[in-house]
């Protein structure tokens, strides 16, 4: 029976994709449910399995990096089809005895399948994954086994015969070298990456942008997190973060001024009642903003375990487009990369977003004395043409009144 692999549907608004690779070849004999490609649309990347055993073919206009409409047909897979028997060897001779079989390297089986996050940088780096020792479940290979590997030797090239004595003197190189402007290479962009850049650009192009900034004391909510972090990690099986504390605090100042929970529809403005919380996630591919929805219902420690599920599945390319979908504010963190100030940009169409940055110990002035506190710039980005200044700085010294007051944010007062 041949069945057609058609490229799904992978959400609203998406017509097409790319194909980022295949992980299997035209010819192969595939299992049930093993990955055959990996697909790249403008939000995410998904992963396109068989739905049965067969063997695949490849249709003309689908290799690697095509762009393919969603629904389109990209393979074959011929379930009838049977493994692909060996080569007959040649017939023995009288007496003689077979070679012995080379010997399959102990972790071939378990590295038969690797991750798309595992694959792509065994292709960048050029390795062989039978050498690699996996650290993973049933000595699978992760992330961090490739990124440690490095490329095979390759054996040194047979020295050149000698050449004749030459009868002229050699040139003597100038000064300044040999030119290196063909040192260089075009790589095309990932589709996730052109839309990044579409994005940005249509946020900076459409939206009066406006940064507003202001400072919080993190003494309290540091001497908080030190007090209750091991007994939240012992009941809750992870650890806790600052994140968590401003997503509430940001939840609490949305419902205050609702325009910044609000965006502009053609001439309309859009309200939003419900708090749907973008959370920056950098990724191999990009940088991408996944949605904790209606993050208002959650708990600090439901927040915080939404925040690591999505930064797992951005590490793992596991991000869906129902992940990245419904957002309606989102918060940036350049604090974990050492960002001290920043300008964030909009993810547009969402009105502002908070930008965090990192805690450092810095002399403030505290009932007429200098003391040394941990400090942490904020900065809040926002669309003028629906957000008025008065609004943008009432709504970040909301946050800094929360954060620096965290019993009070956590008692919802």
């Amino acid at each position: 029976m041949k069945q057609e692999i058609k490229v799904p549907a992978v959400g609203e608004s998406i017509t097409e994709a790319t194909i980022g690779s295949w992980t299997k070849k035209s010819g192969e004999f595939v299992k049930r449910n093993e990955v055959l490609m990996l697909l790249e649309t403008d939000k995410a990347s998904v992963e396109v399995v068989a739905e049965n055993d067969g063997v695949l073919t490849i249709l003309p206009g689908s290799e690697n990096g095509a762009v393919v409409q969603i629904g389109a047909t990209v393979a074959i897979l011929d379930t009838e089809g049977k493994p692909t028997a060996t080569a007959d060897a040649p017939a023995e001779t009288k007496g003689s005895i077979p070679p012995p079989p080379a010997a399959a390297p102990a972790n071939a089986g378990a590295n038969a399948h690797l991750s798309p996050a595992v694959q792509r940088i065994v292709s960048e780096k050029n390795l062989d994954p039978s050498t690699i020792q996996g650290t993973g479940k049933d000595g699978r290979l992760t992330k961090g086994d490739v990124l440690d590997a490095k490329p095979a030797a390759q054996k040194p090239p047979a020295p050149p015969a000698a050449a004749p004595a030459p009868t002229t003197p050699k040139a003597v190189p100038t000064a300044t070298g040999p030119s290196r402007q063909g040192d260089k290479k075009l790589v095309a962009m990932t589709t996730i990456r052109k839309r990044i850049a579409e994005r940005l650009k249509e946020a900076q192009n459409t939206a009066a942008l406006l940064t507003t900034f202001n400072e919080i004391d993190m003494s309290k909510v540091m001497d908080l997190r030190a007090k209750y972090k091991d007994k939240f990690k012992d009941k809750f099986g992870l650890s806790l973060g600052f994140n968590g504390f401003f997503v509430k605090a940001a939840i609490e100042a949305l419902k205050e001024y609702p325009a910044v929970n609000a965006w502009i529809t053609g001439t309309d403005i859009e309200y939003h009642n419900y708090y749907n919380i973008g959370i920056a996630v950098s990724t191999d591919k990009g940088l991408m903003v996944p949605v904790i929805k209606d993050a208002d219902t959650l708990s600090l420690a439901g927040i915080e375990l939404a925040i690591r599920n999505l930064a797992l599945k951005g590490r793992d390319g596991k991000i869906s487009p129902d992940d990245l979908s419904g957002g309606t504010f989102s918060v940036t963190n350049g604090g974990v990369f050492g960002s001290l100030l920043s300008t964030p940009i909009l993810n547009y169409p969402q009105s502002a977003i908070l930008g965090l940055h990192k805690i450092e110990d810095r002399p403030v002035a505290i009932n007429g004395k200098v003391e040394i506190r941990p400090m942490m710039y904020v900065a809040m980005t926002y669309d003028h043409r629906i957000i008025d200044g008065k609004e943008a700085v009432s709504f970040l010294v909301k946050i800094k009144e929360l954060v620096e007051d965290p019993e009070r944010l956590l008692l919802e007062i």
